[in-house]
């Protein structure tokens, strides 16, 4: 059988050896909206929950408007000149920003920024939040004990907040969007470090799709709630070509609950048992431009894989590990992944590039991890305790026969777009 898995800014075409027991998991597939500036238009003016959009701003105020960074598949290019024209009328645009909420990542450039948003880059200012930036950050006290709260001095200061961004499960927090566009997007790197320490993404409730009990959730949710206000949020919905299929609007905490619910309905499978091997994407550009971001596919595969089994997991890296920050460092430094795992856990603060550490370490705790990449040698991969998988077919059917006819194979084509999770 063959299947194409989602890889750079195509498929990557695999073919599974004959006879062998095989589950492919995918998204419900759910078309794209006809209209979705008018689905847009609906959600700003008939929110899920509160008012519409334009009953909470009035003349002269300034907004403040959050969106995804170029990690991200936020369809930017319509969710932001939908706001914008809502606010057409009443606000001046020179009184509005939309923040690029990029947490701890790089900022984007210039014509990153114009990719994503078009025209809107030449009407209203538009602003890379930079967590490293004193000056731009307000010191609001502390949240849950150890968590001291820093964010955009600019959404602080705005009269109108407004969050864009879209949902999809998240292999720690849970559910992407909602209050994550304001904590960690925007806010201060201690913050952020503090949020997703080794405590709370090492707790068995920060997985994929738990929202309620899931400490990194949690501690998110209620510092947003407490320090962050949210006037109106704006998230959709998107299927496996990442087009809009649903759009939600209004009050923050229900606009988000009505969101993920319908997320777990299309991205969440049920499957029957654990696999002996797990063939993973990691979604396709821009979700596998690296190894960092990669781990989301491996741990997608992790919830499904029977301890001792493997996972091939399938990410161009086109930006490598990427080169910046430790987290090639932090990989090469560790004898094994054990002794990263060790020498993580027993940290007070974590930093982004060792939360993604830890994750894979825990991963390759479980199973045997290996990557195809074409824009990492072998050797890059040794460097990360990585085994390589130069060809697939031909992996899998190794793999296939040492374990003899008993063998079960899982593909997860669209990689986290699907969370498969056993019965």
């Amino acid at each position: 059988m063959k299947v194409g898995l989602a890889y750079g800014d195509g498929r990557l075409a695999v073919e599974l050896p004959a006879g062998v027991d095989l589950t492919v998991v995918e998204p419900t597939y759910q078309p794209p909206l006809a209209d979705p500036a008018a689905a847009l238009r609906g959600a700003l003016r008939l929110p899920v929950a509160g008012p519409p959009l334009r009953d909470l701003v009035r003349p002269g105020q300034t907004v403040a408007i959050s969106m995804c960074d170029g990690t991200r598949a936020q369809p930017r290019h319509l969710m932001v000149p939908a706001v914008l024209e809502e606010l057409q009328g009443i606000v001046r645009p020179e009184d509005v920003t939309v923040l690029v909420a990029t947490g701890t990542h790089r900022g984007s450039t210039p014509a990153e920024l114009r990719a994503m948003l078009g025209d809107v880059v030449d009407v209203v200012r538009v602003v890379n939040h930079d967590a490293r930036d004193d000056e731009e950050l307000v010191w609001l006290g502390w949240h849950d004990g150890d968590v001291p709260v820093l964010l955009n001095r600019t959404w602080l200061a705005a009269d109108v907040r407004i969050t864009t961004g879209f949902v999809e499960p998240h292999f720690f927090a849970g559910f992407s969007g909602g209050p994550k566009m304001v904590a960690p997007g925007l806010a201060g790197l201690e913050t952020v470090l503090a949020l997703h320490n080794a405590a709370r993404i090492g707790s068995d409730r920060a997985t994929w799709g738990v929202i309620e009990g899931n400490p990194v959730h949690d501690s998110i949710r209620s510092l947003v709630d407490a320090h962050g206000r949210v006037d109106f949020a704006l998230d959709v919905a998107l299927n496996r070509d990442q087009e809009i299929v649903a759009v939600f609007g209004g009050t923050l905490g229900p606009m988000h609950h009505a969101a993920t619910a319908a997320v777990r309905r299309l991205s969440m499978q049920p499957v029957a048992h654990r696999f002996d091997v797990v063939v993973t994407s990691n979604s396709g550009y821009p979700l596998d431009q690296n190894l960092y971001q990669a781990v989301k596919g491996m741990s997608a595969a992790a919830e499904v894989v029977e301890p001792g089994g493997s996972i091939i997991c399938a990410a161009e890296c086109r930006d490598g590990f990427p080169d910046h920050g430790s987290y090639r460092s932090l990989l090469a430094a560790a004898a094994s992944p054990a002794e990263l795992l060790r020498s993580i856990e027993s940290s007070v603060t974590t930093t982004p590039d060792q939360w993604q550490a830890q994750i894979q370490a825990r991963i390759q705790s479980r199973a045997r991890v290996l990557v195809h990449a074409g824009f990492l040698s072998d050797d890059e991969l040794a460097e990360a305790h990585l085994e390589p998988a130069a060809d697939i077919d031909a992996t899998v059917s190794e793999l296939v026969h040492s374990i003899g006819p008993s063998a079960r194979v899982c593909v997860l084509p669209e990689g986290p777009q699907t969370i498969a999770y056993a019965r």
